[in-house]
């Protein structure tokens, strides 16, 4: 697919559901008692293929053009599935649903696609086994695809050795299941959703500081969900309207759960031109935000808020490579085991675009203000790397084509569309 640069961005759009919070919903309403309606569910691959797992576990779910419709058997109500559990692309389906599967009183299968079964999941098998859990790598790599036998199991107080919503949640989840408290500690505070919503769902969960502890065999009762929009698609839309030369967006209901809104913090640190309106702080917080032309600055980007932006880093490094001096990324290693290395991909990719990039062990150093130039990208079928060089497009000069463009469909199917609808002559 080709793209080109624009000179004016106009109007505003209102970005598909958040993902984390359209898988949970789901989840947590197939183990909660009664119907769970959730509006402004993402219908992207990553989130269908959680829908598909919970049909095969036994969950009926029904799907109209606003609401999907759950219909929840309680924590025990799930079934053997006929044949293995496809997740797809999506490694939150695969951890998740791994420490569901853990406490359940049958064997199931998990798989997904290539990029699935090169993931590290030993960083929620270590976990989930020291709670009693039967769970094995199926190629003995300890990745996907793995076979996980339903036990009896126990509390524990786990120290996890990285900052990972679904490394907590894989955990908190198998809690419900065990036989006494479960705890899990973090060296920097990941994505909340599972906290904050096993709550409303009726979880007796608590939070202190970087801990959060779950009791087991809670009575969850279905509930009705409004998912905001993902801060994560949002990201690429605040650049553009940063980069373009003249340009002012309005972006409509983002979630900006403090958890997850680093790109709002660094954006500004950089120079970037946001005001947020008509927010709400109840449950999941949310505003629209209004994003302005701006000139942007290198920044240092490092610590504890790596991972409330780690999925926005690509779309950040392409605002680094357009901004006034050095940038420097760091901390950020969990960056080689997502969709694709984005370390490497991202490097790859800016430096055929012109920009003066160089890869660390544990991010990127970019000297930006090069003018970038149109290139061939190779995406690497990663629906954030796509994004974030259709972005860079419309900033460099000439045409750039990016490989397997479609892959957006993992979490925003209608991106393309959206970001050509505020294009003006």
């Amino acid at each position: 697919m080709e793209f080109q640069s624009v000179k004016k961005l106009r109007g505003e759009v209102r970005v598909p559901g958040d993902k984390s919070i359209s898988h949970r919903a789901v989840m947590f309403g197939a183990l909660a008692k009664g119907k769970t309606q959730i509006t402004g569910f993402l219908r992207g691959a990553d989130c269908l293929s959680t829908i598909s797992c919970f049909r095969q576990l036994g969950i009926i779910i029904e799907e109209t053009p606003d609401t999907i419709t759950v219909h929840g058997k309680g924590l025990l109500g799930l079934h053997s599935p006929a044949d293995t559990l496809d997740t797809g692309n999506s490694g939150t389906t695969t951890r998740l649903l791994s420490g569901i599967l853990a406490g359940q009183n049958f064997t199931s299968i998990l798989n997904g696609d290539a990029s699935i079964q090169s993931r590290p999941m030993k960083r929620v098998i270590t976990p989930l086994s020291q709670m009693g859990a039967s769970i094995r790598s199926i190629n003995g790599n300890d990745c996907a695809p793995l076979e996980i036998t339903g036990c009896p199991l126990h509390g524990i107080s786990y120290r996890s050795p990285v900052a990972s919503a679904q490394v907590k949640s894989a955990i908190l989840l198998a809690g419900l299941y065990a036989d006494g408290e479960t705890s899990v500690t973090e060296p920097a505070l990941s994505r909340n959703h599972t906290e904050l919503m096993l709550e409303s769902f009726g979880a007796d969960i608590r939070s202190n500081g970087l801990t959060a502890t779950v009791k087991p065999n809670p009575a969850l009762s279905g509930m009705s969900i409004l998912v905001p929009g993902d801060i994560s698609s949002a990201a690429y839309f605040i650049a553009a309207g940063s980069l373009v030369p003249d340009a002012e967006i309005l972006i409509r209901n983002v979630g900006i759960n403090p958890t997850r809104a680093g790109i709002l913090q660094i954006a500004r640190e950089m120079g970037a031109n946001i005001t947020l309106f008509n927010e709400k702080r109840e449950g999941e917080p949310t505003a629209d935000l209004l994003v302005k032309s701006s000139s942007l600055h290198g920044v240092t980007i490092g610590g504890d808020i790596i991972p409330a932006l780690i999925d926005e880093l690509p779309i950040i490094a392409v605002m680094a490579a357009a901004a006034e001096g050095t940038t420097v990324i760091k901390d950020a290693a969990e960056l080689k085991v997502k969709e694709s290395d984005r370390i490497a991909v991202m490097t790859e990719n800016l430096s055929a675009m012109g920009c003066d990039i160089t890869a660390t062990e544990d991010g990127m150093i970019i000297n930006g203000g090069k003018p970038l130039q149109g290139a061939l990208i190779n995406s690497h079928s990663d629906h954030r790397i796509a994004m974030s060089f259709a972005v860079a497009a419309m900033i460099a000069d000439g045409k750039t084509k990016i490989q397997d463009a479609d892959c957006v469909k993992i979490s925003y199917p209608a991106f393309y569309k959206d970001l050509n609808k505020l294009v003006k002559s």
